[in-house]
Formats: C-alpha cells, structure tokens, sequence
C-alpha cells in the first residue's frame, strides 16, 4: 500500500520515548474498521450470489459481476485516486472515500433491478482502490514513529480478517435473514468506521504526490514486471473459482446452506490463523513459502471436482484452500516489496490495481466458464492459472532471488 515520504512535520508526531496517546490508537482501529468494512463489502456477494442471482433475475455468471465491476474500477481508482488526490489532506480523503462506501451498501441494499445493483457496485470500485492504498500509510503518521509497525500491523489486521471472513459472515446473515441484510448490516460497520474517523483521525496534510511517470518507470522493470504478472496470476486463480464456491458446493458437493455457511466460516478462520503463521517463514524463505501456498492453490482446485461426492473431501480441500490464500497476500505483499524498494509508492499502488485486475477478469472469465461449460470446467481453468503462477515464480533466476531476500522489513510481519 501507499507509504508516503513525509518529514516529521505536518501532521507526523515527533520521535521520542513517550508512548503513543490513546486518541492516537483510536484513530488507527477507526482506520483498521475502515479497510475491515471495505474488503467485506468487496467480497460480501460470493457468498450470497446465488441468492441475488433468483431474486434479481440474472444467471450465476451474470451475477458475478458484482465482483468484476468494482474490481475493474478499483484497479483504475487505485493509483487514480492518489494522482487526483495530490496533496489534499489524508483525513478527507479517508472520509470521502468512506462515505461512498456507505452510499454503495445502501444502493446495493435496497437495489430493485441489477442494474442498480451494479450502480452500487461501481460505487464501492471508485472508493476501494485509493482508500486500500491509503490505509497502510497512516500508520506512522497516527501514532508515535515508535509505535508506527504495531499500528500498520493493526491496519493490515482489519484488512485480512476482511479478506477472510467477509464471504461467510455475508453468507450467515443471509441465513438467517436475507442478502439484503447483509448489505445493510456492513452499511452499519461502514457508518461506525466513518464516525470514528471524523471524530478520531486528526489532520494528514501530505508533502508528497504520486506520479504518473513514476508508476511507468516501475512497469519497464522486467523484475517487477514479472512480480506483477505472478501476482494477477494466482489472484486471477483464486477469484475465477472462489467468486463461485457456493454453487459449486451447493449443486456439484450437494451440501445444504447450513453446511456452506460454516464451512465458509472454517475458510476464513483457518486462513486467519495461516496468516500468522507464515509470518514467521516468509521474511527468511520467501521464495518457498509462495511456491509452497501457489501449489496448495492448485492442488485444492483441481482435486475439488475430483472428490466432489466426498464430503469429508470436499470439506478437507476448502479448508487447505483457505490455508494458502489466508497466507498469499502477506506473502506478495513481502515479495512486491522486496522488488520495488527504490519505489515503494509506485510499487504498492500498481500492487493494489493488480489485484484489483486479477479480481475482475478472473471472476469475469470465471463466470463465462461457468454459464457456458460448467462450475467443473471453471476450477480447471482456475487450477491452470496456479499452474502458470509458479512457472513464473520458477523463471525468477538465482541473482533475482538473492536481490529479493535482501532485507525490506515487511510491516505486517509480526516477527
């Protein structure tokens, strides 16, 4: 994400022994709510998609363009949104973005049609990309410089447990009531998280402006390049098939919602916990721990369809999935930093439009499987995605990796 180069002045607190004041803290979990509302509204229809689907209308593939849309706006509203914001005041920007979250949850709540639904959708993209990218850069200018990796660890926090358990806590509260009140009840999470910013997030006014030249220089880098590459490949995997777990378990596993729900709930919980686990791996073995996480991505999708009769099967293939996609973005994030350290801004940026890309086409493309040859055909073509990610990993020469485990402290790390 955006780590902006700004001196002690102008809204960053000095260095010094004290501890960091508790308003300063409250500002940070106003931030950490924040992402933790943006990232499950992201991922909040792959678990209620089939419902949206009947009720609005539309097929399966169809329906996930709610995925696709505010993925493709967001890979452009990422670095887009930080050339236009230039250096108006972060705080603003924070609360702008935020707001059009909440409009996007109402929109998307009370859609009638899904175009409007869509209309929502687009919303959530415009907002998501600038403030992903933003919310890892306040940390050292909310609390004491001391205490600046605790707070971007607590930031990063929000946005992982989003990553992984917005899907199955969108998919209980359908449960229980509808997918409308899914919507409605993040819209909540998203109106606490814009208060607490207004009354805890103080003043950012920032010296530093991201520019577009910059964002090219990085792309004519053949390192970073094939960084990126990797990256939109084993996302485009993971979303091309994730986007459409729940039909898949539903008509092709024949388990009931009840079990989904909880099983989706086991996804985001184990890759949690995998989370912090590879942390005290990755800083030391980054090269195997992406491989290792790449190739448990693969197995899981191509072994699903295999074994999908098997409930205990299927039930031991999604949770090893969540294993390695609750480790694959700590371990990118690692790894784009490592090749991009002379540019972090540039590189984090084109990190987060990326990912954003590989949202979009992959659940794009996914769906086009799905409506026209199957969900069967989908996680094959999902698999095959994984397969192409580590053959890039693989072309990474010895030279490559030795400038790659060169220190760049990774700030989510918690070792």
């Amino acid at each position: 994400m955006l780590i902006e180069d700004n001196p002690p002045t102008n809204g960053v607190l000095a260095d010094d022994d004290t501890s960091s004041s508790l308003r300063s803290w409250l500002a940070v979990v106003a931030v950490a709510i924040g992402a933790f509302a943006f990232v499950t509204t992201e991922f909040l229809p792959v678990g209620v998609l089939p419902r949206v689907a009947v009720d609005l209308g539309v097929l399966p593939g169809t329906a996930g363009l709610m995925v696709t849309v505010p993925g493709v706006i967001a890979a452009i509203s990422a670095p887009g949104s930080m050339l236009v914001a230039g250096r108006m005041d972060r705080r603003r920007v924070f609360l702008l973005l935020t707001a059009l979250l909440l409009a996007s949850n109402l929109i998307s709540a009370f859609a009638p049609t899904f175009l409007i639904m869509l209309v929502g959708r687009a919303l959530l993209g415009a907002a998501l990309g600038g403030f992903w990218t933003l919310a890892t850069a306040a940390s050292g200018r909310l609390v004491k410089p001391k205490d600046s990796a605790r707070a971007m660890a607590t930031i990063l926090t929000g946005v992982t447990c989003a990553t992984v358990i917005g899907v199955p806590l969108g998919t209980f509260i359908a449960s229980f009531a509808s997918w409308r009140a899914s919507f409605m009840a993040t819209g909540v999470l998203v109106a606490v998280a814009l208060v607490a910013q207004f009354i805890f997030v103080p003043s950012l006014p920032s010296s530093a402006a991201l520019r577009l030249r910059d964002l090219v220089e990085l792309l004519r880098r053949p390192h970073p390049r094939r960084s990126m590459m990797m990256v939109a490949l084993v996302f485009g995997a993971h979303f091309s098939s994730y986007t459409y777990i729940t039909p898949f378990l539903l008509r092709n596993a024949n388990l009931g919602m009840a079990t989904i729900t909880w099983l989706l709930l086991g996804f985001g919980i184990i890759g949690f916990f995998s989370n912090f686990a590879i942390s005290s791996t990755v800083t030391r073995h980054l090269k195997m721990s992406v491989g290792a996480m790449v190739s448990l991505l693969m197995v899981a999708l191509v072994s699903l369809p295999l074994l999908q009769h098997s409930s205990l099967g299927v039930v031991a293939l999604v949770l090893a999935w969540g294993v390695s996609f609750g480790a694959l973005p700590l371990c990118f994030s690692v790894w784009i930093q490592r090749a991009t350290p002379d540019s972090p801004e540039a590189g984090s940026a084109l990190f987060v439009s990326i990912i954003q890309v590989a949202i979009a086409v992959g659940s794009l493309v996914g769906g086009m499987v799905v409506d026209h040859v199957g969900i069967t055909a989908d996680f094959m073509f999902g698999s095959g995605l994984a397969l192409f990610g580590l053959a890039t990993l693989a072309s990474f020469g010895a030279r490559e990796k030795a400038a790659a485990t060169e220190a760049v402290p990774c700030p989510a790390c918690t070792d």
